[in-house]
Parts: structure tokens; sequence; C-alpha cells
């Protein structure tokens, strides 16, 4: 494998390249794909993976040999049959389809398959997608089109139905973890990225954020404050809490990352063996565990969601903070 990136593709995605494979095998190579899945979950490496297998001049077993003039172009980003397409801002223009289009209608100086990827493909706009649809009405000659996307829903139905759809399966943490682990980041930050995302570079990026540190530090300072009374921690969200998160995207993501803590607590009183969120907190956590409920931590896990809901319904921050502390409060006081 060439690099970490397509070493967690072959071992999470073992049914798609298996999938990808035997349509070599059996040269029943579609015109159309949508590989569809989480952001972090190998599209783009499959893509290449198949645009290699489909390419390659001396294949073995179905596997790209990595060694001949095709491959190494391919891993170096510079194959003239693969024409790779990106949003340009917030959308696929339609400018940008046509001349994917009049591309794909050439005549290819090396000969062999075109391949072309369209990555996030939910954001091609009306126009774009409609000159595509035309292309997929009537497909010609060795060509194959690709799109990558992570919400596939937001695709046209008439699309989707000219399309293969493979659907690729969410990396596991464990895996993503080691990963980071690697670069040098610790166990615990690890651990908590991952629950954010699974995409490795943003997971790098997030664990190395002294801001997202500290984020991650008030959230279980609160949680120790919850534990001592609501009176302390009023006091921690106003003293602390609203200067940490002051938009209403950084309250989203502090409020995911104290449901966290909570899912944490529920799984070292289940006694269950997934990786939790905060392992450098895990004495703490299950001293929690064993002082509550389920019913009382059920009621409080369902009081951050209900915040969640009122913050994407533009609810003023500190009266949601203060009202939330509240409702958790009755959670606790439950029998």
């Amino acid at each position: 494998m060439e690099n970490e990136k397509e070493m967690m593709l072959f071992k999470e995605q073992q049914i798609v390249i298996t999938r990808l494979k035997a349509s070599f095998e059996n040269n029943r190579v579609g015109h159309a794909y949508i590989f569809d899945g989480e952001r972090g979950t190998g599209k783009e490496e499959a893509a290449l993976f198949y645009a290699k297998l489909l390419l390659c001049h001396e294949p073995k077993e179905s596997m790209p040999c990595e060694a001949c003039l095709a491959c190494v172009r391919i891993s170096s980003g510079n194959h003239p049959n693969i024409t790779m397409i990106y949003p340009d801002g917030q959308t696929i223009r339609k400018g940008q389809m046509d001349e994917f289009l009049a591309e794909m209608a050439k005549k290819s100086f090396e000969g062999g398959r075109k391949i072309y990827v369209i990555s996030q493909a939910e954001r091609m706009n009306a126009a774009s997608a409609n000159a595509l649809l035309k292309y997929l009405e009537e497909p010609e000659g060795e060509v194959t089109a690709i799109l990558l996307t992570d919400a596939y829903s937001s695709i046209l139905p008439t699309i989707q139905s000219r399309c293969q759809r493979i659907s690729f399966l969410p990396p596991s943490r464990e895996v993503i973890i080691s990963l980071l682990e690697e670069k040098g980041i610790t166990k615990s930050m690890a651990a908590t990225v991952t629950m954010l995302t699974a995409n490795i570079e943003e997971a790098i990026q997030l664990a190395q954020d002294d801001a997202f540190a500290h984020m991650r530090k008030t959230v279980l300072k609160l949680v120790e404050a919850l534990d001592q009374n609501v009176q302390e921690a009023l006091l921690y969200i106003q003293s602390t809490w609203l200067q940490v998160f002051k938009e209403r995207e950084e309250t989203d993501r502090g409020l995911d990352l104290l449901l966290y803590a909570y899912r944490d607590i529920v799984a070292f009183k289940s006694e269950l063996k997934s990786v939790s969120a905060y392992p450098d907190q895990s004495d703490f956590l299950n001293s929690l565990a064993m002082k509550m409920t389920y019913t009382q931590l059920s009621l409080v896990m369902e009081a951050i969601l209900q915040a969640k809901r009122q913050l994407n319904g533009n609810m003023n921050r500190q009266l949601l903070m203060e009202q939330l502390m509240l409702n958790m409060q009755e959670g606790f006081l439950v029998v």
C-alpha cells in the first residue's frame, strides 16, 4: 500500500474492494458509479485504486502492480486519462461540468479507459447535474465516471438511477485512534476527536488545536461542577463556558462533548468494553457511574439532546445553558 490511508481502506472496506475487483475480473466495468459513505471512509482512495486496476499494464490477481508507468503516474496525480473534479467554492458549476464533458468527448492520446472522479458530487448545482445527466443517459466509449458523496440523498434521483451505488462502511474508531497515536497524538485526545470525525486529517488538526484542547477541558470541568451542585455549574457557565463556547457551532460541539462524557458513564455502569471518549477520566467517570442510576443518566442525556435541538432553533446561548443545568439537576434528583 502507498500510505496509511490506503492501508486503512483495505482493512475497513474489504467488501468494496472485493466488489471492484470482481467487476474487473468479470469484465463488467460500469460507466458510472456513486461511492457513498461518511467522510474519511476512503472513497477517493478507492476511486484511485479502481483507476489503477483499470489502467495498470500488468495487473496481478486483480490488483494493480504499482510499478508500471500507469500506476506510477496515477500515484503522482498526473495520468492524462484521469480527471478529478472538485467544487469551486460551495458548488460544482455548470462551466466545470461543460469542460469535463468536452474532455470526455475527446479521444485519449494514451489509449485505454478514461476515468472521471467527481468529489462531493452532492454539490453539483441544478445546471451541472443536468449536464452530467445527459452523459449518463448516452455514455460513449470506454469511459467511467465515479461520483463521491457523503450525502447520497442530495443527489438527483435521475442520476442515482443511472449509477451503480457502492456504499462504504464507517471506519472503526480503533483503527483511526491507532493511526493518530502513530502521529504522536495521545490516546486520550485521539479517543475524543474520533467521536467527532472519521476523517484522519480533520482528526489530526482537531487534536493539535489548542482551542479544542481548552474546549475539552472546559467540558470536563463542567461535569465536575455538576457533580457538586447546580449552583457551581451555573457559576461555571457564567465565568468560563460562555467565554469558551462563543458561537452557535462551538456550543453545539460543546454539547456533543458533554453528551459523550455521560455516554462514557453509561458505558462504565454497563461494563461495556468500547473505547471511551475520555479514557484519561476513567476513574472520575467510573465514580459517577457508581453514584447515578440508569434513569438519572437517561434523563440527563435527554436534557442535553433537547438543548441541541433548541440551539438549532436559535435559542439564546446563555439562557439555553442555564436551562440545561436546571434540567440536568432535575435528572440528578430523580430516584
